[in-house]
């Protein structure tokens, strides 16, 4: 298999240069030539949240289908969530895991441990057998709430010189809410999640990683206070990293509507708090873009803002949304960052190496509606539905290998 490339850039250092290879031979597949015409080859991508949802929940996802979508998104590198059926919090159950990333999965998958065992809080997870066979260590879907748990979880973490990688959510804050408490909840009647319930929890763990002195990365921030205390600690010299995720970066409440697909945790907040991220993003106070990708059944996302289970897919569409939006159209930040964002960062607070056998090449010109039809994820919800985006994904190549490949 031959990839072809006519005036195409490619990504080196910082800067854009034209590609040193105008014929290049991929492994696999069949004997095809493929032509790339005025593309840019990227780093591929980095995403350290994913949700694969196998093994307990392939109905929803598999190994197999999620990293199809990664690769269809430009990704090389993602980062399974624990909450999964069996939770990963002994040997035998990330085994499970493993087992099945080395027989499906199209590129590479790294998995989280547990903090907890079974995820409920009440009793840490053998750090020390897991850590040979986990990325790091995260309760993701639920916040860790007993501060001592936390603050022993990070203990063994930093001797093991291990991430602790946290959702940040405090429940006595939560009230039965579902969408963010702002103007969409009280002109529509639904019951709001408070700012409150993030940035508290943070302030706590930021204040305990200062202490222990451990790595601590926080998932899926969304307000502006957390911007601010995350901002305060990096000054102080806390070894701190966090994410942020594309739908948190593009919308604010007002964009909501009566429609599952609009329903995650934490939920879309407010324009001053959109804002404030963008701002963090540009002062490095926010270090990677994560997409939280988070599929679920048609049935399950099928019941409104209420009754909707949390959680909306994204890996297919990550670049060409955020590209389109914060590059192209606010120009808020620069294609660069945004590579920083994607493919940089993440592999550097992680400590993966970047392979120049791992790249995605995409056609920046290319404009089109999303649809989720078209998507190789087994979800379909997604709040990006018919937005008109710029740049495809043509090629995604991990290890030397296509994984990716548009045929159209």
């Amino acid at each position: 298999m031959k990839a072809v490339f006519n005036n195409c850039l490619k990504y080196e250092n910082g800067r854009f240069v034209k590609t040193d290879f105008s014929e290049f031979t991929l492994q696999g597949g069949q004997d095809s030539v493929f032509k790339f015409n005025n593309c840019i080859i990227f780093p591929a991508f980095c995403d350290v949240h994913v949700h694969l949802r196998e093994p307990g929940f392939f109905y929803k996802e598999t190994i197999a289908s999620g990293t199809a979508a990664a690769a269809r998104g430009g990704y090389t590198d993602v980062f399974s969530m624990p909450n999964l059926n069996p939770v990963p919090d002994c040997v035998e159950s990330i085994k499970q895991q493993l087992d099945i990333i080395d027989s499906d999965a199209v590129i590479k998958v790294h998995p989280y441990a547990s903090i907890t065992v079974g995820q409920k809080g009440e009793q840490l997870s053998d750090f020390e057998e897991l850590a040979p066979y986990c990325c790091a260590f995260s309760d993701d879907g639920r916040g860790v709430q007993s501060e001592e748990m936390m603050l022993e979880a990070m203990k063994k973490a930093k001797a093991l010189n291990k991430i602790m990688v946290a959702h940040c959510e405090d429940n006595s804050l939560l009230n039965g809410g579902y969408i963010h408490d702002g103007e969409y909840a009280r002109v529509n009647g639904h019951k709001g999640i408070c700012s409150e319930s993030e940035w508290k929890p943070i302030e706590r763990d930021l204040r305990l990683a200062e202490q222990v002195g451990c790595k601590y990365h926080v998932c899926h921030i969304s307000t502006k206070e957390s911007v601010e205390l995350i901002r305060q600690a990096k000054k102080r010299g806390v070894d701190v990293t966090c994410e942020t995720a594309p739908h948190y970066l593009v919308f604010d409440d007002c964009d909501l509507q009566e429609d599952g697909r609009f329903k995650m945790n934490p939920p879309i907040r407010s324009k001053a708090d959109r804002q404030a991220l963008i701002e963090g993003i540009k002062d490095g106070t926010i270090d990677m873009i994560a997409t939280d990708h988070a599929p679920h059944s048609a049935q399950e996302k099928s019941k409104g803002l209420k009754d909707s289970l949390m959680g909306v897919v994204g890996i297919e569409t990550a670049f060409p949304v955020l590209f389109t939006q914060l590059v192209k159209e606010e120009c808020a930040i620069t294609l660069h960052k945004l590579i920083e964002l994607m493919a940089i960062n993440p592999r550097k607070r992680f400590g993966l190496e970047l392979s120049p056998d791992d790249y995605c090449v995409y056609n920046l010109e290319e404009n089109y509606k999303i649809d989720p039809d078209e998507f190789l994820s087994m979800g379909r919800s997604t709040p990006f539905e018919g937005m008109s985006v710029s740049g495809k994904c043509e090629l995604t190549v991990c290890g030397g290998k296509a994984v990716w490949i548009n045929r159209k």
